[in-house]
């Protein structure tokens, strides 16, 4: 763990979404007692720090990504004491804690959006959200023409005739930032939780914030001109305003800087380096990345034009292969007309060599490592786990299912339990219990679990700690392209250089010694879908 106050610039964060990760109670869904009982599975992995997925009081329509309460537990998971309990043994461990913040929408059951509806139109309690009344002769219609991103309007009408707006499900009413009462209570959220020791925040939807003046039809906008309820300007002054928070904090302790790090889907790159500003936010999410083909020349494009971005402001570029809203890796790369991935259309179904894609998530996973600034391991990825995508019907949870009248999957193939030991489900998942997860687990995953891959120098887990132990030797070195073949991503930083053939036929290695190796080598030779990391 590196010690300097900017510790997050080159930090390995981990992301835990607590539902899937481990089950202290035994009732199948995975819960803080669980994440503290594995913490040293973490330690031992190498990372940095822990990202944590929501774990507030929710009625859980979106996974807790509805909130009703942000300043509480949600009792599935435990208590705020267990919390901040973890928070502490993180931080003897020496791994540093990051929570999701949710400011873009809330739950429909927080006390806020009840007294919404009871209050009646024209109330100060309907002004922190957006409502508005219907258009067309009885007001049948809505709004305007604005569509969910889960599928269908964004609109949904409540009794006494008018709707509100919901960039997500209808149980997720979006907050109307422009009020100074939904400010001011996000800058108390802030300080709740930081008072009681987290080190950052992973800001949700952190482009849609504000929405543009007059809620204006898409449709009446010129060509391209984006969303109206995405990336506005203004948000730049709510992150001002938080990063100053974050600063105060600190300056109290120089040695533990607070972070924000943003989920930015959208803009052009000089749009996305705004985010990054000197005085907002530390760091963002690389989509482009994250959904970027297992193809040599866009990796290198996206490459290229990350850093690009990111050195405009002077912020550090952050590395993802998935996270809990995206297709696992594994399945991604081991399809074979197409390796990428997005949101519109998820593939699910399409046939993937799991094989393949296994050596080249080994591959992408030390070359992402190598780049410089920051890197995230989705939960799982570090036992080679893949999408589940055989899950019946009836068992799935994602409100996209429902919202996209069965025709959309979602994303419950990706938050299946992650598995511990023994040889059938549920893998230690609920302890010594035999108590089947909140969703099944395919039995082929005997032979990946952490207590099958432990001490196994050739698995998964073994691969990702030693990239991880590694890779503080980067440290900040600035990255150079070395001479090689279209098909080879090879570059040098300070005294290591990383080799990632992605070609069909083997390719040659520069000169030096190994350091670590995805796969075996082909008589010296770096096989295909393979990354070396050599020292000069």
């Amino acid at each position: 763990m590196t010690n300097s106050a900017a510790w997050w610039r080159t930090a390995a964060i981990y992301q835990v979404y607590p539902r899937s990760f481990a089950d202290g109670n035994g009732d199948g869904v995975g819960d803080v007692a669980g994440i503290r009982a594995r913490l040293g599975h973490l330690k031992t992995l190498g990372i940095d720090a822990i990202w944590f997925s929501p774990w507030y009081s929710s009625p859980m329509a979106d996974a807790g990504y509805d909130v009703a309460d942000y300043r509480d537990i949600d009792p599935i998971f435990g208590t705020l004491a267990e919390v901040e309990a973890l928070i502490g043994e993180a931080h003897d461990l020496g791994l540093r804690v990051i929570v999701d913040i949710v400011p873009n929408h809330c739950s429909d059951q927080h006390a806020w959006f009840r007294a919404a509806v009871a209050a009646g139109p024209g109330s100060r309690e309907r002004a922190r959200f957006h409502f508005r009344p219907g258009r067309g002769a009885n007001g049948d219609l809505p709004p305007n023409d604005w569509q969910s991103n889960f599928g269908g309007s964004g609109w949904t009408r409540v009794a006494d005739g008018e709707y509100y707006f919901h960039m997500f499900a209808p149980e997720q009413p979006d907050l109307n930032w422009a009020n100074p009462a939904v400010v001011e209570e996000f800058d108390d959220i802030l300080r709740f939780w930081l008072d009681r020791g987290v080190d950052g925040f992973r800001i949700d939807v952190a482009h849609g914030l504000v929405k543009a003046d007059g809620l204006p039809d898409i449709a009446s906008l010129e060509p391209g001109a984006g969303k109206p309820y995405e990336d506005q300007p203004g948000v730049h002054a709510i992150y001002r305003r938080w990063r100053a928070i974050a600063d105060e904090y600190t300056a109290a302790d120089p040695k533990r800087e607070r972070v924000f790090v943003g989920e930015i889907v959208g803009p052009d790159p000089e749009g996305f380096a705004r985010y990054l500003r000197s005085d907002e936010l530390h760091s963002a999410f690389n989509f482009d990345f994250l959904f970027c083909p297992w193809e040599p020349a866009r990796l290198r494009t996206v490459i290229d034009e990350t850093n690009a971005a990111h050195a405009l402001v002077g912020a550090p570029p952050t590395w993802v292969l998935a996270n809990h809203d995206v297709t696992r890796v594994v399945t991604r790369y081991g399809r074979l007309d197409y390796t990428g991935f997005g949101f519109d259309d998820r593939r699910h179904g399409v046939p993937s060599d799991l094989e393949l894609g296994t050596r080249r998530a080994r591959a992408a996973a030390l070359l992402s490592m190598a780049l410089p600034g920051g890197v995230y391991v989705y939960q799982g990825d570090e036992l080679g786990l893949w999408e589940v995508e055989d899950l019946d019907d009836d068992l799935r949870q994602d409100p996209i299912w429902e919202r996209s009248g069965h025709t959309e999957r979602g994303r419950d193939g990706c938050r299946v339990p992650l598995p511990w030991s023994g040889d059938q489900p549920p893998f230690g998942f609920s302890g010594q219990g035999d108590t089947e997860g909140w969703l099944p687990q395919p039995t082929g995953w005997k032979d990946y679990t952490a207590e099958a891959q432990d001490g196994d120098p050739a698995s998964m887990l073994s691969l990702y700690r030693a990239a991880l132990a590694v890779r503080p030797e980067f440290g900040d070195a600035p990255m150079a392209w070395l001479d090689s073949a279209p098909e080879v991503l090879a570059f040098r930083r300070g005294d290591l250089i990383s080799v990632s053939n992605l070609g069909t036929e083997p390719a040659e290695l520069p000169a030096g010694t190994i350091v670590l190796a995805s796969g075996p080598l082909d008589d010296g030779m770096v096989p295909s879908d393979t990354t070396v990391w050599l020292r000069a």
